[in-house]
């Protein structure tokens, strides 16, 4: 007993501390190490699980850093991907005077996400939920051989409803429906609301469960924030508008404020292989299997006047191509940059771009919320405000309702629409797709969507006058940049 008394005094228990608190650093040091995330990132959470030895090991455990391994389809990829040549060549096509920084930009569009240049038939925007949802039924309805849908929000209220119905109304006339929906984003769907879609032929599945499951841990950070909407495989749907009344201003008065596009031609063939790699994926299988139907799934179409190229991005592919599709764009900018987005957390690369833009005289124009659905995203967007004014840009808040367009003008000859934020989240955490347009159609039409939405937005000037705390908020927001 003496020497169980003395191997347990104060001194031995503060040296056993010690050697077991180095030992648990060293090892979470490795780790942390060999995940090989950005310094600052990397840095941030070896102190914070130093300090916090058990309180911090549960954290990391659920929303640190980790390594996605997907395996792309390099069949389906290949079915219908085109030699670098030929995509350039479409490009210099149907904008026979572009000059060379377009084709720089789909070049590394190409080299990034494995999509070259395609083309459309047809190409319209569509603004508002209400005009969305209203084509969407219409080109469900008209499906005769598969729908897909992949969404970050799926709300089982009216408009949910009404396209679920829609859905079993197809899968029950013989229409192959699969249905891909994030489990954080559409949490509110319960079996009930999707199990009369299974029960008539349909498929459904969530996107990275929040649970432990096969996997080693739960997935928390790396959602699909994609939507996308595949008829027959030739008519495709993709941009900011989520499944939910709060898009609907029939619905709601305050709904947002919200862009997407509609595509017919070529193009889809790509939008559907980012469903298909998603689907394949969501069903845990250890490699991606080709469908036995897909020359319906990827028809051959005839080729189209505007000239596309699809980008996605997410945390399994490290060539971050949506923001470098951003930077590059903006870099390529003679005239102006005109950027509309509800979350404005750029990255060191991205602001740099925009003040370097505005810096040489370029038009550059910034459109936020007023106020988003986020307190401290919109704290943390203030944050840099003064800075790009100071460089010459100019900053809007709109004020009419929550903005949740994605968009970005350059020049007269290139545009991009789609899901992604300029944030970190969107750049790095979620998966995400957006499409890059070249030529005068469609950044001719998100100008002048551009132009009426500052008839409802303010300028921000240079050192608008702010209370201390807020001023003191808003540092302080930016300081978790890299979190939000």
């Amino acid at each position: 007993m003496q020497w169980f008394s003395d191997f347990w005094s104060a001194e031995n228990t503060y040296s056993l501390f010690w050697v077991i608190w180095s030992v648990y650093a060293l090892v979470i040091g490795v780790w942390v190490l060999l995940q090989r995330s950005a310094p600052a990132a990397t840095l941030g959470w070896l102190l914070a699980l130093a300090a916090l030895p058990v309180g911090g090991l549960g954290v990391y455990y659920f929303f640190g850093p980790q390594r996605l391994k997907r395996l792309r389809n390099k069949r389906l990829r290949s079915r219908k991907s085109s030699p670098l040549r030929l995509s350039a060549a479409r490009l210099r096509e149907r904008i026979p005077a572009a000059p060379e920084r377009l084709h720089q930009v789909a070049r590394l569009v190409s080299r990034t996400a494995d999509f070259p240049v395609s083309s459309a038939e047809r190409m319209e925007l569509l603004v508002g939920g209400d005009r969305t949802f209203d084509s969407i039924l219409e080109a469900v309805r008209a499906a005769r051989h598969h729908v897909h849908l992949e969404y970050y929000i799926f709300e089982p209220d009216q408009t949910g409803r009404a396209l679920m119905q829609a859905l079993v109304e197809r899968a029950q006339a013989g229409v192959k429906v699969r249905m891909l929906v994030d489990s954080m984003g559409s949490k509110r769907i319960r079996r009930k609301f999707y199990a009369p879609l299974v029960a008539a032929g349909g498929e459904f599945a969530f996107f990275h469960p929040t649970k432990i499951g096969r996997r080693l841990r739960p997935v928390i950070n790396f959602r699909t924030h994609r939507k996308i909407l595949v008829c027959d495989g030739r008519v495709g749907y993709t941009g900011g508008v989520n499944i939910t009344d709060e898009e609907d201003k029939r619905v709601m008065d305050c709904a947002y404020h919200d862009v997407h596009l509609r595509l017919e031609g070529p193009v889809v063939n790509w939008l559907q292989t980012v469903f298909l790699e998603d689907w394949s994926y969501a069903l845990e299988r250890s490699h991606p299997v080709e469908p036995p139907d897909l020359d319906e799934l990827l028809p051959d179409l005839d080729e189209g006047q505007y000239a596309l190229q699809i980008v996605s991005s997410g945390p399994d592919n490290r060539l971050e191509a949506i923001h470098r599709a951003y930077v590059a764009a903006i870099n390529a900018a003679d005239a102006r940059v005109w950027l509309t987005t509800p979350y404005f957390v750029p990255t060191e690369a991205a602001m740099t771009a925009l003040t370097n833009a505005a810096l040489r005289g370029v038009d550059v124009q910034l459109l936020v919320p007023e106020k988003s659905d986020s307190f401290i995203v919109t704290a943390a967007a203030r944050s840099y405000f003064d800075e790009l004014i100071a460089c010459g840009a100019k900053v809007y808040e709109y004020r009419a309702r929550m903005l949740h367009s994605k968009t970005l003008v350059v020049d007269d000859s290139m545009a991009i629409i789609g899901t992604a934020n300029f944030d970190h989240r969107s750049f790095f955490l979620n998966y995400e797709v957006c499409v890059v347009a070249y030529g005068l159609k469609l950044n001719g039409d998100l100008a002048g969507q551009f132009m009426r939405d500052l008839k409802n937005a303010r300028q921000v000037h240079y050192g608008r006058k702010q209370r201390f705390f807020p001023r003191l908020g808003d540092s302080v927001a930016r300081l978790c940049s890299p979190l939000l």
